[in-house]
C-alpha cells in the first residue's frame, strides 16, 4: 500500500478553491496568461508608471505634474470614462503617454462573466477608444488583476499583450500618502513598474513626491512599452 496520506475529498475541494482564488487574482503569478509585471535587466536604472480608472478630471494634474518631471507613463482607462472624457484621453495621448485597455465598465463582477462577456468588454473598451483617439490598443490591465480561465480564452480571441505590475501600493484604499509613498520606494529596484490610480484626489500629491525621490535616487522614468520592448498599438 501506498505510505502517501489520503486527503478527505471535501478538504481537496477547499484547497483547490483557495488555490484558484490565489492564481486567479495575482496577475504576477503568470499561471493562466503571460503578463508583464516587472524587467530588472532593462539596460538603464530606470523604472515605469502606470495608472488605472482613468480618464478621470484628476488626470490632468497627473499630465501636467508629469509634464513638469518630463516623464511618460501609460493610462489604463475604462471605455465608459473615456466616453464622459473624451477630451482628458485625448489630451493623455497628445502629450505622449500611452494609453491600454481596461475594459469598458470595470465591474466588480469581473471574476463572475463569461469568455464571451469578458471578450465583449475588452472590444467595447477598444471601439470607444479608437473612436475618440484613433488608436488600436493592445495592452491590456485586467481590473482587480483578475486573470482566470474564462480571461485566458478572451485574450486568446482578442489577441492583448496583458500588463501587470510588481508594485502595488494599495493607493486606492489605503488613507495616508505617506504610507502610499513608503510601500513603493521601500524596495524598489531597477525594472519594476508601479501602480497607481488617477481617479484619486491624493494621486497627484503622491506622484509629486515619488517623482523627487525617483530623481534624488538616480531612477529614470520610461514608459512600459519601452522597458518591455512591446508594441502599444496594433
Amino acid at each position: 500500500m501506498s505510505d502517501w496520506p489520503l486527503w478527505p475529498l471535501p478538504l481537496l475541494v477547499v484547497l483547490y478553491a483557495i488555490f484558484m482564488l490565489v492564481v486567479s487574482t495575482n496577475v504576477q503569478f503568470n499561471f493562466f496568461v503571460k503578463a508583464y509585471n516587472k524587467n530588472p535587466d532593462f539596460v538603464e536604472n530606470a523604472v515605469a508608471l502606470s495608472f488605472d480608472d482613468g480618464p478621470d478630471e484628476n488626470s490632468m494634474k497627473i499630465l501636467d505634474i508629469l509634464d513638469k518631471y518630463e516623464a511618460k507613463a501609460v493610462f489604463f482607462c475604462i471605455g465608459k470614462k473615456i466616453e464622459e472624457k473624451p477630451e482628458i484621453f485625448r489630451e493623455i495621448l497628445k502629450r505622449g503617454h500611452i494609453v491600454g485597455n481596461h475594459t469598458f465598465s470595470h465591474t466588480r463582477r469581473m471574476g463572475f462573466l463569461s469568455s464571451k462577456r469578458i471578450l465583449e468588454e475588452i472590444s467595447e473598451c477598444d471601439r470607444v477608444a479608437q473612436e475618440v483617439g484613433g488608436v488600436k490598443m493592445n495592452l491590456f490591465r485586467p481590473p482587480f488583476g483578475i486573470i482566470n480561465p474564462k480571461t485566458r480564452r478572451a485574450l486568446l480571441r482578442s489577441g492583448h499583450t496583458v500588463i501587470g505590475w510588481n508594485v502595488r501600493p494599495y493607493d486606492a484604499i489605503t488613507k495616508s500618502p505617506q504610507v502610499i509613498i513608503n510601500r513603493i520606494t521601500k524596495k524598489l529596484e531597477r525594472g519594476d513598474l508601479i501602480l497607481l490610480h488617477d481617479n484619486r484626489e491624493k494621486t497627484p500629491d503622491i506622484l509629486e513626491q515619488l517623482l523627487v525621490i525617483l530623481k534624488q535616487r538616480n531612477f529614470a522614468i520610461v514608459r512600459p512599452d519601452k522597458l518591455f520592448n512591446i508594441n502599444a498599438y496594433n
